[in-house]
């Protein structure tokens, strides 16, 4: 199953077989435009192999969320202003192709997903200013592979949106992969945030 950062090992110090050693340059190569073209290159070397990749919601639906608001504390109009923010942001990127995930605080842009992925991107959030104010976003793109390149939050997340001083958590209907449920959902009642899906 696919899920998550795609982790680049050091290919130098990889011991590989015979097909590893036919196929490990076509991936090298894909690596220099992103975990996405890395993906789709993995993809091809499985259809190649005979191997038919199939989105991991086919067997495990309950890994997405549905429509609807999971925590007890829920976005304000303030929050809903940044959400609508976020949600037109992150349409507008999509003829770009490279981002999933907008942090919007009072109405203005904070942060823009980019190759270093959600992490890297809720530490420049942080704010000494702000706690418990802004959202974040995080939406498929329009072109993604949805088979093995669904945006993946989990506690984790959780914890760097609380760090970052963020009230809430806005995701696709059946369009994230959701981990660790309800430690999720419990964290979040506990620190007052909100988990929304749109």
């Amino acid at each position: 199953m696919f899920a998550g950062k795609v982790k680049k090992p050091n290919f130098s110090k990889l011991r590989l077989d015979f097909k590893g050693i036919y196929y490990i340059p076509r991936i090298i190569r894909s690596s220099k435009l992103g975990d996405a073209a890395i993906l789709k290159e993995i993809i091809k070397i499985l259809k190649q192999e005979k191997i038919r990749t199939i989105s991991s919601l086919t067997f495990n639906p309950e890994l997405t969320l549905k429509k609807g608001r999971y925590t007890k504390t829920k976005p304000n109009r303030e929050d809903e202003a940044d959400i609508k923010k976020a949600s037109i942001t992150l349409s507008r990127l999509g003829k770009y192709n490279f981002s999933q995930g907008v942090v919007v605080r009072n109405r203005k842009v904070v942060a823009i997903e980019g190759k270093g992925g959600t992490e890297k991107m809720l530490r420049k959030c942080k704010s000494k200013k702000f706690k418990n104010k802004g959202v974040l976003v995080k939406f498929p793109k329009k072109k993604q592979d949805l088979r093995v390149d669904l945006p993946t939050v989990g506690l984790k997340t959780l914890t760097q949106c609380k760090s970052a001083g963020l009230k809430g958590i806005v995701l696709k209907s059946k369009r994230n992969v959701f981990l660790e449920r309800k430690k999720c959902i419990n964290f979040a009642n506990k620190n007052k945030m909100f988990i929304t899906v749109k």
